[in-house]
């Protein structure tokens, strides 16, 4: 079982093909065109993949059997130039492990699936990106790790201890984050601090906590714009490798609404532990492939992503300690641009979550 650090390589393409059924997948997940480039080559695992969020249909935690992230993510060239940049699943039996130990250990299992026939080619894989279920043909829907990600796993309700102690075991998180995400839980569940206002006081009362040694503040509070308002877009002309500030959460609650979007854009609790931090930009995004559709979608006002800024799945519920690392989308209305100083590093610990946009915004 490969862990958080081992070092892999990706085996070569005819062997992965080996593995792959006509559709080019392996027990439902889809060996997508872009990753036959890394064949031969080396990379760490980032996290264990023994589990998933749901962003397809919003069931909460997946479960799924074998797979790992390694230190990459997909570059969307296969998919309309897609700008998501997620974290890609890779199966055991496409990877070599890299230490001797490991290898006598993981090797034979990966042997036994890669010994067929070869059924699957590279023009098979080629073919699976595109849907052949659109009502209308000239419609292009695409169909990638993300968009099947139902297909490949199965429901992982949040009680199933076991999920926490391979957390602990693979290595993705530590035993301290662990505690820290159980008190948070029980905190927020056990206070009803979600509630308008029977969870204010328990809100006040975590905040007032936390300040005493400069912790995250209460993250799922509601913005402050008012019913009918939409927030002005701004522009600050932000471009890849520009250094910008995250405003302070209580600033950007005041571009929100009640349903804490921003021109349809959602700000979640998990980009509060990044708020007065100082990043690199990464990219701009324009638009993205819908999960649930497989369409390519346009951003009606561009967003940015932040250098190793990415959900650490501290808050989210039912689904704990995701290892899917999923960029979160920020708005410029909610940075400020740094002419000068360097850009904090982000400090990244279990991750995972849920895309942040709910619609073209």
């Amino acid at each position: 079982m490969l862990r958080a650090g081992d070092w892999v390589e990706v085996r070569g393409k005819d062997e992965i093909l080996k593995s792959l059924d006509k559709q080019g997948r392996l027990e439902g997940l889809p060996f997508m065109p872009q990753m036959f480039k890394f064949c031969g080559q080396r990379f760490k695992v980032f996290k264990r993949a023994h589990k998933t969020c749901d962003t397809v249909d919003r069931t909460g935690g997946r479960s799924l059997p074998a797979t790992v992230h390694l230190e990459m993510r997909c570059d969307g060239a296969a998919y309309g130039g897609c700008q998501a940049a997620c974290l890609i699943f890779w199966k055991e039996a496409w990877l070599k492990p890299v230490d001797a130990e490991v290898t006598a250990i993981a090797t034979p299992s990966s042997d036994r699936v890669l010994a067929g026939p070869t059924v699957c080619t590279e023009a098979d894989v080629w073919k699976a990106v595109r849907r052949e279920d659109s009502a209308d043909p000239r419609e292009i829907r695409y169909a990638c790790q993300a968009t099947e990600l139902p297909r490949f796993t199965t429901p992982l309700p949040w009680w199933d201890v076991r999920q926490y102690v391979e957390d602990y075991t693979s290595g993705n998180t530590s035993l301290g984050q662990i505690v820290r995400g159980a008190i948070y839980a029980a905190y927020y569940n056990g206070t009803m601090a979600y509630r308008d206002k029977i969870g204010r006081p328990f809100r006040w009362l975590y905040d007032m906590v936390q300040s005493l040694w400069h912790g995250i503040p209460f993250p799922r509070k509601k913005g402050s714009l008012a019913d009918g308002m939409r927030a002005a877009i701004t522009d600050l002309e932000i471009e890849p490798g520009d250094v910008v500030r995250v405003k302070s959460y209580d600033e950007i609650l005041a571009t929100l609404d009640r349903g804490n979007k921003n021109r349809g854009l959602f700000f979640d609790a998990e980009m509060v532990p990044f708020c007065g931090g100082t990043y690199r930009v990464k990219a701009r995004v324009h638009n993205f492939l819908s999960e649930k559709t497989g369409k390519m979608v346009a951003l009606k006002t561009s967003a940015v992503m932040l250098e190793n800024v990415w959900c650490q799945s501290r808050y989210s519920d039912c689904r704990m300690f995701c290892p899917r690392a999923i960029y979160p989308w920020w708005r410029e209305a909610w940075l400020e641009k740094v002419s000068e100083g360097p850009a904090r590093e982000a400090v990244a610990d279990g991750c995972g979550g849920a895309r942040r946009l709910s619609n073209a915004a």
